[in-house]
């Protein structure tokens, strides 16, 4: 082969070379952060309104807020090789039952709702250290419950579980007012009959470093979030603002 033409041989084989190695490293990074989020939901649901959605095996529901989940934005099911043990966290199991129970599954030994709490988002949040492991992700979740205390909130404002109905927007700003951010607000819209939407989850959120922001709507990706707001046949769905708000002490359809 002439010298000229070894020359163009060998800087195409190059190009090409580099092309793979640029798309090869491009793929790889990919498979590192396939899962990437930038916030935290922090959600509580209140145990009657959840009952009401689906009765099932649900009886005598907590009369406060308890845990529905730590959920990382954009990222759900990331490692399906880390699988839940409840041993990890067995001394977080009182507090667990406590404020973070299977409403719908009364059982003290019934772990499933944990399970898929850890499997579907605790694994994605474990790409933060303080999260990066079964017993530090609950944990944490049950740290911020107590730092939250949404129910402590919700009672010096003079909102507490009534017959009466609440204005929306009372809520919403006596919770603005208290933590300094606005949280995320689902109701069970009115069923035939009804007038009022029934208050069912408040949502606070997260930065990566743990501190309150404000829930503003995510633009674009999926929304892995939404999908945790069904429950049998009735589904949550933002608050109305202009409808009057049920704040139920017991299960019972409210018309």
């Amino acid at each position: 082969m002439k010298p000229a033409k070894l020359h163009y041989w060998i800087l195409g084989w190059f190009f090409m070379a580099l092309c793979c190695w640029c798309t090869s490293d491009a793929f790889t990074q990919s498979d590192i952060h396939p899962h990437a989020w930038k916030k935290l939901y922090f959600a509580h649901h209140w145990p009657v309104t959840v009952c009401k959605m689906n009765a099932n095996d649900c009886h005598d529901p907590p009369k406060y807020w308890t845990i529905h989940g730590l959920w990382p934005d954009r990222a759900e099911d990331c490692n399906r090789t880390w699988h839940f043990n409840v041993t990890e966290i067995k001394d977080l199991l009182s507090d667990m039952r406590h404020y973070w129970p299977d409403v719908l599954h009364s059982s003290l030994n019934r772990t499933q709702f944990w399970k898929h709490e850890w499997d579907k988002h605790g694994t994605c949040a474990a790409t933060l250290e303080v999260l990066n492991s079964q017993k530090k992700y609950f944990g944490k979740a049950i740290e911020l419950y107590q730092h939250v205390d949404l129910n402590g909130c919700l009672l010096k404002a003079g909102i507490k579980p009534s017959s009466s109905y609440y204005k929306m927007t009372a809520i919403k700003e006596a919770l603005t007012r208290f933590y300094g951010v606005t949280p995320k607000i689902q109701c069970l819209p009115p069923e035939e009959g009804e007038k009022a939407q029934t208050i069912g989850q408040i949502e606070f959120c997260f930065t990566k470093e743990l501190q309150l922001v404000n829930c503003t709507a995510r633009e674009g990706g999926s929304n892995a979030v939404q999908a945790h707001l069904k429950l049998g046949t009735s589904e949550l769905s933002v608050c109305n603002d202009t409808l009057p708000t049920y704040y139920p002490s017991e299960v019972q359809n409210h018309k």
